[in-house]
């Protein structure tokens, strides 16, 4: 699933493709897909979206939004987003498909569950959208050493794992189970390390991680586990994941292992990473 980096790069394609151009066709649900939910009113599609003309786009944690105009396009993590030029086909399934009047158009395509949608700008009522707009970026001022210990530093998360603190409960819209791992590698932090062990110098040493691992990921077009606009996968070669399982660690040679853990899996080094 796209993440924080995914979005931002894929964003940034979308300002560099689709803008400026007027939208002359909206298809949605042309594969039913029972793990595709959509945001606001699927009927309405076409009449919020035919005729306007499309402009900048914006992530927003994992969440890529898409002005047309007085309304919104938004596109979820669980989202393939792809850009189709004059001539090439459409793929055969696909959830939301928008095309423009220079015969060009983007696709969105569910690929475990998501969901995506339009609607008139403040017109959506979604807590998980409101978070994302609202909460500080990773890679904004406002998301510096003060605000992260906040964050660390609250009594109700205490007792959580690093990997329950960073990955959910959108404490940080867009860092979700993908981008932690290489971030707790970063940090020499195991992901079921309890937040209440910190030392400041620990909090110093994850926030620098965060900060820089997202960063790394998002200069480099996002991981290569994932997909951008053009289907190519990303040009961040991930040190913790499915690909890397079972091999050795870049660092001390120690094999990478992979463990169930909170509904998911986490990757670690052992050594590197020890608890």
């Amino acid at each position: 699933m796209i993440e924080l980096p995914e979005a931002l790069h894929i964003a940034g394609q979308l300002n560099d493709t689709i803008y400026g151009k007027r939208v002359v066709k909206v298809t949605v649900a042309y594969t039913s897909h029972k793990l595709a939910w959509y945001y606001g009113e699927p009927a309405t599609y076409s009449g919020l979206l035919v005729g306007r003309t499309i402009g900048k786009a914006n992530a927003y944690g994992g969440l890529v939004e898409i002005k047309a105009e007085n309304a919104n396009i938004l596109l979820g993590e669980g989202v393939g987003i792809r850009f189709h030029g004059e001539g090439e086909p459409r793929p055969l399934k696909h959830q939301f498909l928008i095309d423009f009047e220079d015969h060009s158009a983007i696709s969105a395509a569910i690929q475990m569950y998501g969901g995506m949608g339009s609607f008139l700008e403040g017109g959506l009522n979604n807590p998980y959208y409101r978070v994302a707009r609202e909460k500080p970026s990773p890679f904004s001022p406002a998301f510096n050493g003060a605000y992260f210990d906040r964050i660390v530093c609250a009594p109700e998360v205490q007792k959580l794992s690093l990997k329950a603190l960073l990955a959910t409960e959108q404490r940080i819209p867009g860092l979700g189970n993908g981008v932690l791992q290489d971030i707790l590698f970063n940090a020499k932090m195991h992901p079921k390390k309890k937040v209440n062990t910190l030392s400041e110098k620990d909090r110093e040493v994850l926030f620098d991680s965060v900060k820089g691992t997202l960063s790394t990921m998002a200069a480099q077009g996002g991981r290569d586990t994932e997909f951008d606009l053009f289907g190519h996968p990303g040009g961040y070669k991930t040190i913790l994941c499915r690909n890397t399982v079972n091999k050795p660690c870049p660092a001390c040679g120690t094999i990478i292992k992979k463990e169930a853990y909170m509904g998911g899996s986490v990757y670690y080094c052992e050594k590197c990473q020890q608890l």
